[in-house]
């Protein structure tokens, strides 16, 4: 069972339907290399069914919220699940940097994203809740 798992990922996030393979798969590397750095050692992966939240924050262009989701849950297979088969919920939303925004119960990955005052993603990984 997990309860919760968050880090952030430096940088814009790429879309699945990236037209160059190389760096979407640079991409997903560095997402799982970010996530290997904070989650625990010898800790298996999850085996229950998971909600996943992605928030970018960027400063100018921001991707669709849809189209940065695949390449994520791909990158962690293995590691944080063992498949995205078991990802029932997904929010994906997007904050821009440059605007007024309120945050409530701000976490310290988050805390530390928005401190670097670059881009980043954050990403939150708990047990699905069934409704």
């Amino acid at each position: 069972m997990m309860t919760k798992f968050e880090f952030t990922v430096e940088g814009t996030p790429i879309s699945q339907q990236a037209k160059k393979r190389r760096i979407l798969n640079q991409w997903k590397a560095q997402v799982r290399r970010t996530a290997r750095k904070y989650w625990p050692h010898n800790q298996p992966p999850a085996k229950d069914q998971l909600r996943i939240t992605l928030t970018y924050f960027y400063k100018f262009e921001a991707l669709d919220v849809d189209n940065m989701i695949k390449p994520i849950q791909d990158s962690l297979i293995g590691l944080v699940y063992h498949d995205d088969r078991q990802i029932t919920d997904v929010y994906s939303r997007k904050r821009k940097l440059n605007t007024s925004f309120r945050l409530l119960n701000v976490s310290p990955a988050i805390a530390r994203g928005l401190a670097s005052g670059r881009e980043f993603l954050h990403i939150l990984i708990e047990d699905a809740k069934m409704v």
